[in-house]
């Protein structure tokens, strides 16, 4: 699960940060990610929910692939790097079942507020 919101108050263009989550079966939720976020020059009228939630699931997903690496390689180092994060918290989990987990993008009420609806 994703939460994002908006980053610069004042701004007309785009800027969000993204917070990523594992829920637990309990419905306690751990901290995976929180240094991620994006931007864009696009006005909030010209974007949509669905854009705003496709954009942050390929901003905290496995980066593109780089230096020769294939997208499986990006893929793999990208969930095992959660469970590692996940473990460090106390989650025993392993990376084939955090990678099979449904990845809900939640927008903030300041988020929607700015989007024009469609």
């Amino acid at each position: 699960m994703t939460f994002v919101d908006v980053d610069d108050q004042a701004a007309d263009t785009i800027s969000v940060s993204a917070r990523h989550e594992a829920e637990l079966v309990d419905g306690t939720r751990v901290l995976l990610l929180n240094d991620r976020g994006w931007g864009s020059s696009q006005g909030w009228a010209a974007t949509s929910v669905a854009d705003i939630q496709e954009t942050t699931r390929a901003v905290v997903g496995p980066d593109e692939p780089f230096s020769g690496r294939s997208q499986e390689d990006m893929e793999a180092d990208h969930w095992a790097s959660l469970q590692q994060i996940a473990q460090q918290q106390g989650v025993i989990v392993d990376a084939a079942a955090l990678r099979r987990l449904p990845h809900d993008v939640v927008l903030s009420q300041q988020v929607l507020a700015r989007i024009t609806p469609r």
